[in-house]
C-alpha cells in the first residue's frame, strides 16, 4: 500500500489570524481555510467544491420529501392544486408520489455519503498537515520551553488538536452549514407558494430557539465543570484512601475515610442532578420554541384552507417542513458545546504553531563548518534566572583531538556549558567559538 506523500512544505501561519482562547467558529475557520483550500492542491480544491455541491443536491432532494407529503395528500384528496398544470399525470398516481417519496429518501442519504467519502481526504490533510506542522515547530523551540512545559501536556495539545480539527469540520459540515441551506431553502419555498407572514413567523423561531439554546448550553457548561470536577475528586479520594489501605488501619481511619468520601459524593450528587435539570429545561424551552412557531404556521395554514386558498396538502408541506427542520436544530445545542470546545483546542495547537523560537539563527547566518573543533570559551557569562548566576567570566580552550573533564559539585554549571556549546541558551555576555567561528554567527 502506498501512502500519501508528506507535504512538501505547510503552510504558515500568518500573525494577524493567531488565534485567542476566546476566539469564535468564524475566526478558527478563517485560520482553517488555507490548510482546507491548500494553493498547491488543486484536486484538493476539486474535492471541496465536490462537496458543497453534494451537499446542496442533498438538501434540494430532502426538501423533495415534503413535498411528495403534500402531492400525495392532494391526490388522495382529490385537490384540484396547482400541480395538475406540470405535474397532470402523477395527480392520480399517489402509488408513484409514495415511491418518488422513497426515492427522495435514499437519494439525500446517498448524497451525504458521498459528500463524506469525497470530504474525508481535505479534511484529514489538513489534519495531518497541522499536526506536522506543530511536531515540528516544537523541535525548534529552545530547551527552556520543552523544560517547563510537560512533554504530556504538549502531546496532548497536539492530540485535541487533531480532534478539534476533525470535530468543527465535521459539526459543520454535518450540522451547521445543512441547517442554514435548508432553512434559506424553506424560505425560498414561503415566499414562493405562500406569503412573508410564514417567514417572518419562522425566522423568529430560529432566531429565538438558537439564542436560547446558546444560552441554556453556557449555563450547562458551567454546571457540567462543576459536576465533573466534584466526581474527579470523588474518585480521587477513593482511589488515595484504598491505595493507603494499610495506613487507615492503622491510624483506625476508617469513618474518617468514609466520611471524607461521602462528602465528596455528595457534592457530585447535587452538581449532576442540576446537571439533569439544567438539561431538562433545555430540552423543554426547545420543544416550546419549536411548538408556538410550528402553531403559528399551521393556524395560518388552517386559516388560507378556509379561505380557498391552501390545499390539505399545503398544509401537509408546512408541518413536514419545519418537522424535518426541527431534526437537526434539536442538536444545536450539542453542536454549539462541541464546535466551542474545538475552538478552544485549535487555538492551543495554533499559540504553539505561533511561538517563536528563543534561538535564532541572525539573517545571513553562515552554515558552521568544523575543520578541525577547537573549542573556545571566551568570557562567558550566564544565568538561568537573573538572581542566580551560573557561569561568571569562564573562559577556556579545547584544542582538537584532546579531552578535557570538567568536574565540580552539583550546580557548578556542567550540564550548563555543553548546553551552551550546543546553543541550546545564548549566554548574557562572552563568545564561544567552534574553529574561530562564534557558533551566534
Amino acid at each position: 500500500m502506498t501512502l500519501p506523500a508528506a507535504p512538501s512544505q505547510a503552510p504558515s501561519l500568518p500573525r494577524s489570524v493567531g488565534l485567542k482562547p476566546n476566539s469564535g467558529f468564524i475566526a478558527t475557520f478563517r485560520a482553517l481555510w488555507p490548510y482546507l483550500w491548500p494553493t498547491e492542491r488543486a484536486d484538493l480544491k476539486g474535492r471541496v467544491v465536490g462537496a458543497f455541491a453534494l451537499m446542496l443536491a442533498g438538501r434540494l432532494v430532502l426538501m423533495g420529501v415534503p413535498f411528495t407529503f403534500k402531492w400525495i395528500t392532494d391526490a388522495l384528496a382529490g385537490a384540484h392544486s396547482s400541480v395538475e398544470n406540470w405535474l397532470p399525470w402523477l395527480v392520480g398516481a399517489p402509488l408513484a408520489l409514495t415511491l418518488l417519496y422513497g426515492l427522495a429518501r435514499v437519494g439525500s442519504s446517498a448524497f451525504v455519503q458521498m459528500r463524506d467519502a469525497i470530504f474525508a481526504p481535505v479534511f484529514m490533510h489538513a489534519v495531518r498537515t497541522l499536526a506536522l506542522q506543530t511536531f515540528g515547530h516544537l523541535h525548534y523551540l529552545s530547551l527552556r520551553f520543552h523544560l517547563e512545559r510537560k512533554t504530556g501536556g504538549l502531546t496532548r495539545v497536539l492530540e485535541r488538536g487533531r480532534n478539534g480539527i476533525e470535530e468543527m469540520v465535521r459539526l459543520g459540515l454535518n450540522q451547521l452549514v445543512p441547517v442554514i441551506i435548508e432553512v434559506a431553502l424553506i424560505i425560498a419555498v414561503l415566499l414562493g407558494l405562500f406569503d412573508w407572514r410564514y417567514v417572518v413567523v419562522l425566522v423568529a423561531m430560529v432566531v429565538i430557539y438558537m439564542t436560547y439554546t446558546i444560552k441554556a448550553t453556557e449555563w450547562r457548561i458551567a454546571i457540567r465543570s462543576a459536576m465533573n470536577e466534584s466526581d474527579t475528586d470523588a474518585n480521587s479520594k477513593a482511589i488515595d484512601s484504598l491505595l493507603n489501605y494499610e495506613t487507615v488501619k492503622y491510624f483506625g481511619a476508617e469513618a474518617r475515610e468514609t466520611a471524607r468520601y461521602d462528602t465528596a459524593m455528595a457534592l457530585y450528587e447535587r452538581n449532576s442532578i442540576k446537571s439533569y435539570t439544567s438539561l431538562a429545561w433545555l430540552n423543554f424551552g426547545q420543544a416550546a420554541i419549536f411548538a408556538v412557531g410550528l402553531t403559528l404556521s399551521m393556524l395560518m395554514a388552517v386559516r388560507g384552507f378556509q379561505a380557498g386558498t391552501n390545499t390539505v396538502g399545503d398544509l401537509i408541506l408546512i408541518n413536514s417542513m419545519l418537522i424535518q427542520l426541527y431534526l437537526p436544530l434539536n442538536f444545536m445545542g450539542t453542536v454549539y458545546r462541541e464546535i466551542k470546545q474545538a475552538t478552544l483546542d485549535i487555538a492551543q495547537m495554533f499559540s504553539l504553531i505561533g511561538r517563536d523560537p528563543e534561538i535564532q539563527d541572525r539573517p545571513g547566518a553562515e552554515p558552521l563548518r568544523v575543520p578541525a573543533g577547537r573549542v573556545v570559551f571566551e568570557d562567558v557569562h550566564f544565568a538561568y534566572v537573573p538572581e542566580r548566576p551560573i557561569l561568571r567570566g569562564v573562559s577556556f580552550a579545547v584544542e582538537s583531538g584532546r579531552t578535557v573533564a570538567i568536574v565540580g559539585p552539583s550546580g557548578a554549571g556542567k550540564s550548563t556549558i555543553s548546553r551552551l556549546l550546543f546553543r541550546f541558551y545564548e549566554p548574557q555576555k562572552g563568545r564561544i567559538l567552534i574553529d574561530g567561528q562564534p557558533i551566534a554567527d
